[in-house]
């Protein structure tokens, strides 16, 4: 990498985020938390939940767990177990989103607990939401697992209701 006049060595993980706009959501639906998360055992587990207005979530969230091995299983909207943990209040806008997440993968025995890495990682644009980056710990049947990754929580605002 070059920055300037100056070379830099890199080397790491990462990933490329393409999105297309929140105008693609139906009107029943009221935003999306998508999870990418790379486990410390060589895994990787990606899900996207589309949220109903009325608090469900939409049969068409799906995601895919991919193994060390680089197979893949795909993961629907009801294999999928998420719940919000407690609530991070943004001093900037108002708008409050959840301040970790409880994921729950019952046919592969996976047990998580996603936190941000920094609470505050609200992006305020025209279209205000917050990603960033995440820690995870947790356990695979009966091993401690760890990780790390990303999340992307959109359209929760100050009168959003976090479920």
């Amino acid at each position: 990498m070059q920055l300037d006049s100056t070379t830099f060595t890199v080397n790491g993980a990462s990933w490329l985020d393409r999105e297309w706009s929140t105008s693609a959501l139906g009107p029943e639906q009221s935003g999306w938390d998508w999870f990418a998360l790379q486990l410390d055992d060589g895994r990787e587990l990606m899900f996207y939940r589309l949220r109903r207005k009325d608090g469900t979530t939409d049969s068409h969230s799906q995601g895919m767990l991919v193994a060390a091995d680089g197979q893949t299983k795909a993961l629907r909207w009801d294999e999928v177990e998420l719940q919000p943990a407690g609530e991070w209040l943004s001093p900037t806008t108002g708008d409050r989103y959840p301040a970790s997440w409880r994921l729950h993968v019952p046919t592969e025995k996976i047990f998580l607990t996603i936190r941000p890495k920094i609470a505050d990682q609200e992006m305020r644009l025209t279209v205000r939401y917050w990603e960033g980056a995440v820690t995870v710990n947790g356990r695979a049947g009966n091993q401690p697992l760890g990780g790390q990754g990303y999340l992307e929580m959109t359209r929760y605002d100050a009168a959003a209701n976090v479920k």
